[in-house]
C-alpha cells in the first residue's frame, strides 16, 4: 500500500521537534520494506511543507527544501512524487467549508493515484489516521 502524506504528517516526519515526530517515524517504520514506494508527496504537500517550515519554524526556503529532500531520502523508505491533475470539480460532497478544501482535494487525489491519504487529522473522512 502507498500512502500520500498530508502536510501535517509530512511536517511531523521532517521536523524532529514536532509534537508528533516520533509517532509518524514509528508508523513509517512499520510500513517500510515493500518493493514498491510506500509513501508519496504531491505539489500541495511539498509546497505546504516548505510554507509551514518557513512560517512556523522560521526555516529558510533553502533549508526547508533540504529538509524535504532529506525526508524523501530517509533510510529504508521509498517516496514517489505524484502529479496533481485534479481540479476543484472533484471535491467530495462532504467538503462544505473553506478549511476542508485541501483535505478533500488530497483525499480524492490519493484515491485516483492508488494511494491512501495518511494524516494526523481525525476529521478527514476516508483518510488513514496515523496510529499513536
Amino acid at each position: 500500500m502507498r500512502y500520500l502524506l498530508d502536510v501535517n504528517a509530512l511536517v511531523a516526519f521532517g521536523h524532529t521537534d514536532h509534537l508528533f515526530h516520533a509517532r509518524v517515524v514509528k508508523w513509517a517504520a512499520t510500513v517500510a520494506g515493500d518493493d514498491i514506494p510506500e509513501f508519496a508527496t504531491c505539489p500541495i504537500t511539498e509546497l505546504g511543507f516548505i510554507r509551514v517550515m518557513s512560517q512556523v519554524y522560521s526555516v529558510s526556503i533553502v533549508e526547508a527544501k533540504g529538509l524535504l529532500a532529506a525526508v524523501k531520502e530517509f533510510d529504508g523508505l521509498d517516496f514517489e512524487f505524484v502529479a496533481d491533475d485534479h481540479g476543484a470539480s472533484r471535491l467530495p460532497l462532504w467538503v462544505l467549508g473553506a478549511k476542508q478544501t485541501t483535505d478533500g482535494h488530497l483525499l480524492e487525489l490519493a484515491v485516483a493515484k492508488g494511494c491512501v491519504l495518511a494524516t494526523l487529522d481525525e476529521r478527514i473522512p476516508g483518510a488513514f489516521l496515523i496510529p499513536e
